[in-house]
């Protein structure tokens, strides 16, 4: 019998050997014939080839496979805990250093997070992959399992190789306190990113697999379960397998931590901020990875449920361009305001097309609990992005002439509603109950101020009937208004409403139906209101395609998460060629009426104040409003003499205003705007009031034009054209600046082009060289910056531990270290630009900017570069390619300035103000002229951050009873009415409360703000990136001979403005 079953078996093994030859036999015939079909050019080869890669037929799944297999050239090297101990920590010596102290523990947090994360990779492979390989019979087959465990082996190695070294860093730790040079040395390897992205871009796949295997292979799921019970922590195989992907932002934050207990001078400090930037670098590029996997994988999961075919082949032409996706529940609301129903919808967005997704199945509870489960979708509508609106609470649907507009709610014709039919209906897509109590309350209103003015009429005297009862009942229901109004404004922070277009009905005109939404949060209705936004600005010309990469021909780049083109105008209403551009800036403002969605889709919210004039002339400033899409002039000011540098200094934080003395006058304790002239003056501006008051002005001895300006908390620096700097110090009794206290620093004979404020010192350039100026004692360090002494430093960026320097002449810019001085890099900008280079044998830098990740470059012959840098504090190395904007100036790029702000807090709250009716199309205007176009309407100054009021009428009420007024008591009933009787037939008590009625009849603002809420700190950052130059002209290909450009663009100065998404 044994002998039977013997050659049985090797029957069975000569059969599927036979098996797998042919079929690796048939593999190769079947893809050597699609080869040759697609080689052929061919229609029908082309079809052939893209239909079997759609339909992801076997045998091309089985070279995937084939290929799995492959171990790529990693090595399977076996580390001894026994030769090579983990690292252990000695004990703490005496005599040490708080900082010290506190550097021990941070390296006992390492110690320990990487000992925990090399346990956690080793279960998986111990408990998991060598199981399923082993076990008998089987429950997965060898081609299942190898791809949902890719990497993991490498990983490993990778990791066991970092501990040996910890190990023997960790052992010399108290003699050298060193370990930022390790983390580079480990992780800067192109080795450990090809391993981790691999293992990224295989994640979504992994659990796709494993998720199907618990389907079909209720063996392999009681394996997780039995995994999982019997493990101490408790932990699932995904909670283990998604620890690769979390391992890098938990080095970050250790290595932080430790940086910030690092101090100036110290041996380990320039390593940890390079360790720093090659962590943060690593992290990003797999960050990038996976979520491009992960959008393809919710388009490809998409894709698989459209029945229209000509929308299918769209996604899956372009599964790289979703922007954002998100459940959101969708609300449906009756006639008279009660919720119908309400269903979780995924909703997509993509570069051109907006969907919305029944979620149809999530899977079993038991997989689910062990595995991420994606769900199956089913389209309900789809509309093309541009048609898509945002229609903000209390705005009146846009209608037209010939439009419909249906609630997604009813599907009764009784519920389509024309203009022309109905003109006087107005139409509040939900809550509709709260709406309808709003509208009945303002009707009360509108009664009783008519039955106040027939009260003053009256010829007798009564007791509780006069004019003063009748306004105390005005009053009393503009307060019931203004509670509405708030409890109208808490729903509409998480509420999305879209108008989107439909099917056109029986006559051939469009429908459209309006779609409610709850978010998550109001963060979350703030992006996707943000995204909608910028979606709809991609999609316009000029940012299609918007940026080119240098090193890349044929890739023209325009997707969404670059810097956006949001408009470009002109600035100054004369058109001279003498009249210069010189500087820009930012004056940050918040607007407290600003609605929701003006702030989610508006520029960063202030004044954007750009200088300029002619040589030996005038100079001019126009002042522009930024609470809107797109930039509105609103004050013009005339100087004595041209404009060479602006400066904005900020309102004193509470930390420095405790410094100086209490008593401030109003004028020194706001905002200032410091402007250079070329006569040698500096005139200090107050940056809010109507006037733009001149509160100081500051000279130099000689009377030498300021080329720039910065500030300190307690100094004013210039420098000017001869190669001084002057320092003014700060008056003690207004917190101005005292001439007679100014200092001056002599750096050299060339001009101080350019000044940069660090944390303790300023950056002053004087031709090849840059001086060190000490902030208190003013003591100078010197150090040269180029070997050319015909060359001059002309701009500096500063971002982390390093200063970006550009210089007079030639295209390379140099990044020093702020500490030890010296290069750490030097990048040649021509490089990325040479595509588009106007003919010029080389090329100039003329500005520079660090804004958000990208080193922004302006150069002579008006092209903008973009050169990707680290965000954190570490050293702002380039890390990337650069890309050149499609979009140029006609001549040099004369200023590029950042403006940064953070929305209002109210905006986070779910009981805040009320905002101003807008949307993000039309609303915008409204609320910026009732608040913050103040330098045109405000007669009061600026009160501080939040609190900028338009012109309003403070009503106040403390009537608590009208016995005392004058009369007899007006009832129906007779004199034998008790007085507690009387009482009752009042109205309601109020409780005395303030409010403010603004420009607009329709805006209510809270008088104080509201304390409790006050410790919330979300924060919302919007940024935005003006450059200034002549002309326009927009670059078409890699040939600028065949770029347009606009008229009179040699005598037209010219802003663009680049918007890039929020960021919390």
């Amino acid at each position: 019998r044994s002998l039977s079953q013997h050659l049985d078996r090797c029957v069975r093994t000569k059969r599927e050997l036979a098996t797998r030859l042919s079929g690796k036999h048939n593999y190769d015939i079947k893809v050597q014939q699609l080869m040759k079909a697609a080689r052929s050019g061919t229609k029908d080869g082309l079809e052939r080839t893209k239909i079997a890669v759609m339909r992801k037929v076997p045998f091309l799944q089985r070279k995937d496979q084939l290929e799995e297999e492959d171990d790529a050239g990693y090595l399977d090297v076996a580390v001894s805990e026994v030769k090579h101990p983990p690292p252990q920590l000695s004990p703490m010596p005496e005599g040490l250093t708080s900082q010290q102290v506190v550097r021990r523990h941070i390296l006992s947090s390492i110690i320990q997070s990487e000992r925990s994360y090399l346990e956690s990779l080793r279960r998986i492979l111990q408990e998991y992959h060598r199981p399923l390989m082993e076990a008998e019979p089987r429950i997965l087959s060898p081609r299942k399992i190898r791809p949902i465990f890719y990497r993991i082996r490498e990983i490993t190695q990778c990791h066991a190789m970092f501990q040996i070294a910890l190990a023997s860093r960790v052992a010399e730790w108290d003699s050298s306190e060193k370990i930022g040079d390790l983390f580079v040395a480990s992780f800067s390897k192109s080795m450990v990113l090809d391993v981790y992205s691999e293992y990224v871009n295989n994640f979504t796949n992994a659990m796709a697999l494993i998720k199907k295997a618990c389907l079909s292979k209720p063996a392999f799921l009681e394996f997780l379960k039995k995994k999982q019970a019997s493990s101490i922590d408790r932990i699932t195989l995904y909670g283990l397998m998604v620890k690769p992907i979390q391992r890098f932002p938990q080095f970050i934050l250790l290595l932080q931590d430790m940086l910030k207990n690092t101090s100036k001078g110290h041996v380990d400090r320039l390593p940890l901020q390079l360790a720093l930037t090659e962590l943060e670098m690593l992290a990003e590029k797999l960050n990038e990875q996976k979520r491009v996997a992960d959008q393809i994988a919710e388009t490809q999961q998409l894709a698989r449920t459209v029945s229209d075919r000509l929308l299918s082949k769209q996604l899956n032409s372009e599964q790289g361009s979703l922007v954002l996706c998100e459940t959101l529940i969708e609300m449906v609301f009756g006639e008279r305001g009660q919720v119908l129903k309400s269903k979780e919808r995924k909703v997509f967005l993509f570069d051109d097309v907006l969907i919305c997704a029944n979620i149809n199945v999530k899977g079993p509870p038991d997989i689910s609990s062990l595995v991420p489960i994606g769900p199956k979708y089913t389209i309900k509508w789809s509309a093309p992005l541009q048609l898509v609106q945002v229609v903000e609470v209390g705005l009146e649907a846009p209608q037209g002439k010939d439009t419909k507009f249906q609630h997604c709610a009813s599907k009764r014709p009784s519920t389509v509603c024309t203009s022309a039919q109905n003109k006087t209906s107005k139409w509040f897509w939900a809550p509709p109950r709260l709406y309808q109590e709003l509208q009945e309350l303002q009707h009360d209103l509108s009664v009783v101020e008519e039955v106040t003015l027939l009260v003053g009429t009256l010829q007798g005297t009564y007791q509780n009937l006069n004019t003063t009862v009748a306004q105390d009942w005005c009053l009393a229901l503009q307060r019931l208004i203004r509670i509405k109004e708030e409890q109208i404004q808490s729903a509409n922070k998480c509420r999305l409403r879209l108008q989107v277009p439909g099917r056109p009905d029986k006559s051939g005109r469009p429908v459209s139906f309006m779609v409610v939404f709850n978010t998550a949060n109001p963060l979350s209705k703030i992006s996707w209101v943000n995204r909608l936004h910028l979606a709809k600005i991609a999609l316009r010309e000029e940012n299609s395609p918007g940026w080119l990469c240098g090193e890349d021909e044929d890739r023209s780049i325009s997707p969404f998460w670059y810097p956006l083109l949001a408009c470009h105008m002109p600035v100054f209403a004369a058109r001279t060629p003498e009249r210069k551009l010189q500087a820009a800036l930012h004056n940050p403002v918040h607007c407290s009426l600003l609605g929701f969605s003006a702030a989610s889709t508006s520029l960063p919210q202030g004044y954007l104040w750009v200088a300029g004039g002619e040589e030996s002339s005038q100079g001019q400033i126009e002042i522009f409003s930024l609470n809107r899409p797109v930039p509105r002039a609103v004050k013009s000011l005339q100087v004595g003499s041209m404009v060479r540098c602006l400066e904005h200094v900020p309102q004193p934080s509470p930390t420095e205003e405790t410094e100086t003395e209490s008593h401030k006058t109003s004028m020194g304790n706001s905002n200032n705007i410091c402007v250079g002239l070329d006569d040698g003056r500096i005139l200090v501006y107050g940056s809010v009031d109507t006037a733009v008051q001149c509160l100081l002005t500051l000279t130099n001895p000689e009377g030498c034009p300021v080329l720039c300006l910065r500030h300190s908390s307690r100094f004013l620096f210039a420098g000017l054209r001869n190669g001084t700097v002057m320092v003014y110090g700060r008056n003690s009794s207004d917190d101005l600046w005292d001439p007679a206290l100014s200092r001056c620093v002599n750096l050299g004979s060339e001009p101080v082009r350019t000044l940069l404020v660090l944390d303790d010192s300023v950056w002053a350039s004087c031709g090849n060289s840059v001086t060190v100026i000490e902030g208190a004692s003013l003591n100078t360090q010197k150090f040269e910056v180029h070997p050319d002494p015909m060359v001059g430093v002309a701009h500096m960026a500063c971002a982390g531990g390093g200063v970006w320097i550009a210089f007079s002449e030639g295209s390379s810019v140099r990044l020093f270290h702020t500490e030890t001085l010296e290069l750490l890099q030097e990048i040649n900008i021509s490089t990325p630009s040479t595509l588009m280079n106007t003919g010029q044998t080389s090329i100039r830098v003329t500005s520079l900017l660090i804004c958000q990740g990208l080193l922004w470059v302006g150069t002579a012959q008006g092209l903008i570069i973009t050169l990707p840098v680290p965000k954190l504090e570490g050293i702002p190395k380039i890390t990337g390619k650069g890309m050149t904007s499609f979009n140029a100036h006609c001549g040099p790029v004369d200023f590029l300035v950042s403006s940064t702000s953070s929305l209002s807090p109210d905006l986070l709250k779910r009981d805040s103000l009320v905002d101003s009716p807008d949307s993000s199309n039309g609303g915008e205007d409204r609320s910026d002229t009732s608040s913050q176009d103040s330098l045109q309407q405000q007669q009061q100054p600026y009160q501080g951050e939040g609190r900028s009021k338009g012109r309003c009428v403070m009503l106040q009420y403390k009537l608590r009873s009208t016995s005392g007024l004058p009369g007899r008591p007006l009832t129906a009933l007779g004199d034998e009415v008790s007085v507690s009787s009387l009482e009752s037939l009042e109205h309601s008590v109020e409780d005395g409360s303030i409010y403010e009625f603004s420009d607009d009849p329709d805006v209510w603002v809270r008088g104080r703000p509201c304390e409790r809420e006050g410790g919330r700190r979300d924060r919302v950052i919007s940024t935005a990136v003006i450059s200034g130059g002549k002309g326009f002209r927009r670059l078409k290909g890699a040939s600028a001979a065949a770029a347009t450009r606009t008229s009179g663009e040699s005598l037209e100065n010219v802003l663009m403005v680049w918007q890039l998404p929020l960021t919390v």
